[in-house]
């Protein structure tokens, strides 16, 4: 048997001594990325079934079935309308809008009628397994509802149909939405065409100077300062100098155009610099001058990317709260507003003042209100993708 004999390394010409140290520290940094990623899909995996889990029961809430009595007497105080022992088990807003409920059905007064009403809070969290604050007594009479089947959970429609409440199972999410789409509105018609001209600007017609680039660097520093910090500009300039109302979605508005600006710029300048040099240059062998060039030949080609960083930008506007709580828009509004100078709030200040609330309902109902706005903003997203994909050029 012919033995060969070993290679010296040192001789050898392609050897590299440090190659299997660079090997081990290879596979070392591919272990720790492939351990980030886990982490991350994991908390991500435990935040979405944190929140499935508290925010799918509000989408029920429990109704009562009881004889309700309509007269002149328990017209003027509805407490009289149900049975005394049924009186803890009803919600309030419920006996509030039994006058709206004969209204609507004017046959019922001067009769009782045995019909489903909404329960407490209370009920509700108890048949739920949740915490409650019911007495022995209420607990043994809704026990026996249930088993009778005069106590059911059906599909929470007041959470989309109504406004904000101090009564639990009366809180909805809609007055927030429509303050919210106003908002957003706002936000969009402002700052969308200025960002998009600026970026036009920038990148296709200022020279290269010191003035340029201080503005360039400045934009870029816009990007990264806290959004708590817009909201204290929007509160000096539009209400303290301008006099805008309060609480508004034209205040909150403009305050979110200040703070997506340069987003929008930045993504435009990028979508734009992307277009190839040799587009301009066909278009000034034709010639086109560049004012030709930009409109009809470099911002439809850039358009798509312009359309993803403007709805992104959108997106991370309409889950901000601290520039809004800093211009008011916080406060307790019930009803949803009809102008932009009305007050208002929107979903991410509606579901931080729940939050803070002691009732184990708002709890349930500041979960459902996460899925919703995430829902939202993953509809957003997915919008941006599509008309990437949709509209874009390949060269």
């Amino acid at each position: 048997m012919i033995k060969r004999k070993k290679k010296n390394k040192e001789h050898n010409p392609f050897y590299d001594p440090t190659l299997k140290k660079r090997h081990v520290s290879a596979k070392r940094f591919k272990k720790f990325t492939l351990t980030s990623l886990i982490f991350s899909v994991a908390f991500l995996a435990f935040f979405l079934f944190d929140m499935i889990g508290k925010g799918l029961p509000a989408f029920n809430i429990a109704y009562i079935k009881i004889d309700v009595t309509f007269n002149e007497k328990t017209l003027e105080d509805t407490r009289f309308a149900v049975p005394t022992e049924y009186r803890n088990l009803v919600s309030r807003a419920a006996l509030r809008d039994l006058p709206k409920l004969l209204e609507e059905n004017p046959t019922y007064m001067n009769s009782t009628q045995n019909i489903w009403i909404l329960a407490s809070s209370q009920v509700d969290q108890y048949i739920k397994n949740h915490n409650h604050n019911l007495k022995d007594k209420d607990i043994a009479k809704v026990d026996e509802l249930y088993a009778q089947g005069l106590i059911d959970k059906k599909f929470n429609a007041i959470f989309f149909e109504n406004g904000d409440s101090k009564i639990p199972e009366y809180a909805g999410i809609f007055s927030a939405v429509i303050g919210s789409i106003l908002t957003l509105i706002i936000t969009m018609a402002v700052a969308f065409p200025i960002g998009v001209m600026t970026a036009i600007y920038l990148e296709e017609f200022a020279g290269d100077n010191k003035f340029t680039r201080f503005i360039e660097i400045n934009i870029n520093n816009l990007a990264a300062i806290p959004s708590i910090l817009f909201g204290l500009l929007g509160l000096a300039i539009f209400i303290n100098l301008f006099g805008m109302p309060r609480s508004s979605p034209l205040v909150g508005g403009l305050t979110l155009a200040l703070m997506t600006l340069p987003i929008i710029i930045v993504s435009s300048r990028a979508a734009l610099r992307a277009v190839p040099d040799s587009i301009r240059q066909a278009g000034y062998g034709l010639g086109l001058n560049k004012i030709q060039v930009t409109r009809d030949h470099v911002l439809p080609l850039a358009f798509p990317g312009i359309m993803t960083g403007s709805i992104i930008g959108l997106a991370q506007a309409m889950g901000e709260t601290a520039p809004l709580i800093i211009i008011g828009m916080i406060a307790f509004i019930p009803d949803a507003p009809s102008m932009v100078t009305q007050a208002a709030t929107v979903m991410p200040a509606q579901l931080f003042t729940w939050a803070g609330m002691p009732e184990g309902m708002y709890i349930e109902k500041t979960a459902a209100g996460i899925l919703v706005l995430l829902t939202i903003l993953i509809s957003l997203n997915a919008i941006a993708i599509y008309l990437r994909k949709k509209f874009e050029v390949k060269w």
